[in-house]
């Protein structure tokens, strides 16, 4: 067992036991049994033949901490130096000799241990200090002995030095009380002025103890008490800083750590600094939903929406995510992944489309860490992250710090991004330009392409100092720790298909009629459904209805799961071709306002819907500087534009899978890709399912 070597400790030095009267740094006091002191250096004493510590004086109040040095450095250098000099006078009273002697040296007359017992060396002390000036009696010299040895050098200090002041002084305790409750009302409150505190203070003063009881503190005496008291709180700073400070939890804070891609990747929903030109000549502030990795903070994806996120945006952002970035038209070969310090080639052997991907890594994501709100809670993207097998990880309510780390993310998009971007608006309204929608030059299409080019550039190959080189500390960029951790961990992204982007949209289960599947007063029909119209499904949860997937912002088709035979069966709205473009569910609904305030009953069919709707989307794709007399109001333009909005940076999509075989109908020569619109003679072809490996195969 080791121990430390202690005042009053009893050892063998030269065959002779000794008692420990002080240690200081290196040196040793002993006094012998005849009471004669002598220093000794501590690495002799120990290193001695027959050197044992063989007991402890009890009588001895040794002082705490032993040869652990006692630290000065919270006191003032006059506090410290006093303190220091008390240690010389009472180790010479002590063993006779001040410390720092030289071992040859002899005590002072009046200090010898041989001579004078430990009274007279306590009388010669206070006679010596009060010759000097400093008047001392012989209780004192005895008093800091006793604190010596009980406390060390830090019992030598002067306790009005070390006195720590009380935050609320000599303030009456009512008023204090009263304060701390005013405080903590303003947790919740808009951020007022001291004076506001003051009277709410003198309310609950006189409402608890009685009017005039309590005397309050002068202005001044007040504003500083509140200054002491409402530290670190932010009371008179930012509401929104101060309620995020109110929701910490207590104890100290774990920073947010993955040992592997993919472990934790934290979403959220912000609107972005910039300003986007739209199509009805206005200019909008546009949201972003992003997602990013925290292992190796790559934003594994980022997608531009008009106000109003929605469920199915952060489904679709899933998918996303889990396939390649393609190189766009225009991109440098730098770009390429095959240009990177990603592991192009290990990926490229687990994946074809690896070969022509951008130098952005994709990421499965095993655990989301989102917030509270409806788009992340709701059975849409709850029901997406359950069919690819992630865990959702809801954050605790108006607790922004659960997901510092995408939060952070937003900051520097603003900061590295946004600013440099034609439309840019400053944080808020105090450091926005004078004509900022002026300034707005870019579509959201064209911010989506800007945006996907810079997280390639000035994201992935960007150092960051929060990624950190495991074996030289060097700082990496979230590509190079990809690779790190790639060949660490043994990561194998599995990417998605084309039915998988299928279950991640939203569902509804309808019955297959004579007439197809109506879904929000649309018809859905084709030659497909033939075998299976007013069948049981077989789902008898469902009453025998069948499960239809719908894209909120493509109505032109839907995908019928095929419960007898499995696959998919894709039915295309039959009025499709009176339109002209793929349409959102707002588009749609707009559409059928406008026709049912046409209608003579109030009732519009679906055919005067879709007619309603091919004029909205005509006009609309036309452009602000058209010459046509028709025009749009402000809310078929704000409807239309969104709708080009939602579609204008959608990836390019493949065929569409192949539904079940066609049994002999007289309807099977039937296709609607080959009806046109009787109007212009436009060819209407809907969108199709995003299939990654078909994408992969049409890349140059």
């Amino acid at each position: 067992m080791i121990r430390m070597l202690r005042v009053g400790d009893r050892v063998v030095f030269d065959e002779v036991e000794h008692l420990v009267a002080a240690v200081t740094g290196s040196w040793v006091r002993l006094v012998a049994p005849d009471g004669v002191p002598s220093a000794v250096l501590l690495a002799h004493l120990v290193d001695s033949p027959g050197f044992a510590i063989v007991g402890h004086d009890d009588t001895t109040d040794a002082r705490p901490g032993g040869l652990v040095a006692q630290g000065l450095e919270d006191l003032s250098q006059e506090a410290a130096d006093r303190a220091r000099e008390w240690e010389r006078h009472v180790i010479e009273v002590e063993t006779g000799l001040p410390p720092g002697s030289p071992p040859d040296a002899t005590p002072r007359p009046e200090y010898d241990p041989a001579v004078h017992d430990l009274g007279e060396r306590d009388a010669a002390k206070a006679r010596e200090l009060t010759a000097t000036g400093k008047r001392t009696s012989v209780r004192t010299i005895q008093r800091m002995r006793q604190r010596y040895r009980a406390e060390g050098l830090r019992g030598l200090v002067d306790s009005r030095s070390s006195r720590t002041a009380s935050i609320d002084g000599r303030a009456d305790v009512r008023v204090v009380e009263a304060i701390r409750e005013a405080l903590a009302e303003e947790t919740s409150r808009s951020t007022g002025t001291r004076d506001r505190l003051r009277r709410r203070v003198e309310e609950i003063v006189a409402g608890r103890h009685g009017d005039g009881v309590v005397s309050m503190p002068s202005r001044a005496t007040f504003y500083r008490l509140v200054g002491r008291l409402s530290q670190g709180q932010h009371t008179f700073g930012p509401a929104t800083t101060r309620r995020s400070l109110a929701n910490r939890p207590e104890g100290a804070f774990t920073a947010t750590w993955a040992a592997r891609p993919g472990e934790q990747v934290q979403i959220d929903t912000t609107t972005l600094d910039v300003m986007a030109a739209f199509d009805d000549g206005h200019a909008r502030r546009v949201e972003l939903t992003a997602a990013i990795d925290v292992a190796t903070r790559t934003i594994c994806a980022a997608v531009l929406r008009p106000t109003g996120t929605k469920a199915v945006d952060a489904s679709l952002l899933l998918a996303r995510m889990l396939v390649p970035e393609p190189m766009r038209p225009g991109w440098v070969e730098s770009l390429r992944m095959s240009a990177s310090r990603l592991p192009h080639r290990q990926l490229a052997d687990i994946d074809e489309r690896m070969e022509q991907a951008a130098a952005k890594p994709v990421v499965v994501p095993e655990t989301i860490v989102c917030d509270r709100g409806r788009v992340y809670l709701s059975e849409t993207f709850l029901r997406a992250c359950e069919s690819l097998g992630i865990s959702v990880q809801p954050a605790h309510p108006r607790t922004p710090t659960d997901k510092g780390i995408i939060e952070r993310t937003f900051g520097s998009l603003n900061t590295l991004f946004c600013q440099h971007v034609a439309g840019y608006t400053g944080r808020d309204v105090a450091h926005r330009g004078q004509a900022v929608e002026a300034e707005a030059v870019w579509s959201m299409e064209q911010l989506q392409d800007l945006l996907d080019e810079w997280i390639i550039v000035g994201w992935q190959q960007r150092p960051h100092e929060g990624l950190r080189s495991p074996d030289t500390n060097r700082v990496l960029s979230p590509n190079e720790m990809y690779a790190v951790l790639v060949s660490a961990a043994g990561y194998l992204p599995v990417m998605l298909t084309g039915e998988d982007y299928i279950e991640l949209l939203p569902s509804t289960w309808r019955t297959i009629n004579d007439y197809g599947i109506r879904i929000d007063r649309r018809t859905y029909d084709t030659a497909a459904l033939n075998p299976y119209r007013r069948q049981h499904s077989g789902v008898t949860a469902q009453n025998g209805a069948w499960e239809a997937r719908y894209d909120p912002y493509d109505l032109s088709q839907i995908w019928v799961r095929n419960h007898h035979h499995g696959g998919w069966i894709r039915a295309e709205w039959t009025h499709l071709p009176m339109v002209s473009a793929p349409f959102a569910d707002f588009t749609w609904r707009h559409a059928r306002q406008l026709a049912a305030e046409n209608a003579q009953d109030g009732e519009a069919t679906e055919a005067a819907t879709a007619r309603v709707l091919g004029d909205l989307l005509r006009r609309a794709g036309q452009g602000p500087g058209s010459t046509t007399p028709d025009h749009l109001s402000d809310a078929d333009r704000r409807v239309a534009t969104r709708n080009q909005a939602v579609n204008s940076n959608r990836r390019p999509l493949a065929e569409p899978i192949a539904a079940q075989p066609v049994p002999a109908d007289d309807d099977e020569d039937f296709d609607a890709h080959e009806i046109t619109d009787g109007d212009d003679g436009a060819t209407v072809i809907p969108f199709g399912v995003f299939d990654a490996r078909a994408e992969a195969r049409r890349w140059p």
